[in-house]
């Protein structure tokens, strides 16, 4: 889709790939490749696979943005939360094959998507925002409550609790976790398993189960506009 988001198209499904430097850091144009692609996968009724790089999902939105205004990281914060109401509301299947690191922004993707697999390591997986001085936007907040029982919504969110593969498993970000050399034949599996799903009844589902999480959200990112986000010294 662009130099950061690659797009690759299979039979029943379709791989999404961020690539972004180190931290495969959650940029504008990451937002805007992740978009497209979910455009054409619609477009080619195609289950999808997201996924980063070896050894990191994500490790957030590109902080070098995040730090140049409050202007600059409202902006950034509102278009990677609208990606992920997108997301929770996609008619086609959402796995994410986390590849190991998941912070911030990466994290609540895998808070977005219908199935999340992980790789057993030592990796580090959470809602870091409290820890580098950011107070939790409202569409966060709205995210983790969907999906993260009360107990890890606290932990998570207001004390920034870093967790393991293995504890995220625990927590509610990942559905599984399995050996590196399995991520990628684990979501092909994943997909073929959804694929057998009637289409129709998995989007109409999908929203029916969601709709108070959704609107919550949606309305969570119009506080968030009508606020300021930005990092605290």
């Amino acid at each position: 889709m662009n130099e950061f988001v690659a797009y690759q198209s299979e039979e029943n499904y379709t791989i999404i790939t961020i690539n972004n430097g180190k931290a495969n850091a959650i940029s504008h144009e990451v937002i805007a490749g992740l978009n497209a692609s979910l455009d054409k996968a619609e477009q080619e009724d195609k289950i999808v696979i997201l996924t980063g790089t070896t050894g990191i999902f994500s490790g957030g939105f590109d902080l070098k943005v995040m730090t140049k205004s409050p202007e600059s990281a409202k902006e950034l914060v509102t278009k990677g939360s609208k990606l992920s109401l997108r997301m929770l509301s996609f008619s086609k299947p959402i796995i994410i094959a986390c590849n190991g690191h998941a912070i911030a922004k990466g994290a609540f993707l895998l808070l977005s998507a219908d199935y999340r697999i992980g790789v057993e390591g030592d990796y580090k997986i959470g809602l870091n925002e409290v820890m580098i001085g950011m107070t939790m936007h409202n569409a966060g907040i709205a995210i983790a409550k969907s999906r993260l029982s009360e107990v890890y919504i606290n932990r998570s969110v207001n004390n920034a609790e870093i967790f393991s593969s293995k504890d995220a498993l625990t927590a509610g970000f990942l559905d599984v976790i399995v050996p590196e050399d399995q991520l990628l034949p684990t979501a092909i599996k994943v997909a073929e398993m959804f694929a057998k799903l009637n289409k129709k009844a998995h989007a109409a589902t999908k929203l029916r189960v969601r709709k108070p999480h959704l609107e919550a959200l949606a309305v969570a990112i119009e506080l968030d506009l009508a606020g300021e986000i930005s990092l605290n010294s």
